[in-house]
């Protein structure tokens, strides 16, 4: 199971936005990110970088898996699993009861 951001949404959303807001006034969208990060105590430019561009991907401005494309992808993936194990219970079973049938019995 994925860990939860130690950061909150909203300062992930306001962190995007304020990249956004600040860029011009910075040589390069790196330098941009890194006082931001520096601002509102993110550990590190990366992680702020990573939020901008899946924001970008999320607005259709870059091309990836957006997050609900993730999490879509997430769920099916999830109840594949699901779905297999209940095969294999189900295909046992008949093994089983076909294993069952075919014992000559005796009645008393």
């Amino acid at each position: 199971m994925a860990r939860s951001s130690q950061y909150p949404l909203e300062l992930r959303r306001r962190a995007v936005r304020m990249v956004a807001e600040v860029r011009p006034e910075y040589d390069t969208e790196w330098a941009a990110m890194k006082a931001v990060a520096q601002k509102l105590g993110i550990g590190t430019t990366e992680t702020l970088r990573k939020w901008v561009r899946q924001d970008q991907i999320d607005a259709g401005t870059r091309p990836g898996t957006t997050t609900e494309e993730s999490a879509e992808l997430k769920r099916l993936k999830k109840e594949n699993a699901e779905l297999k194990r209940a095969n294999e219970i189900l295909k046992a079973a008949a093994s089983f009861f076909a294993a069952e049938l075919d014992r000559p019995h005796t009645r008393s």
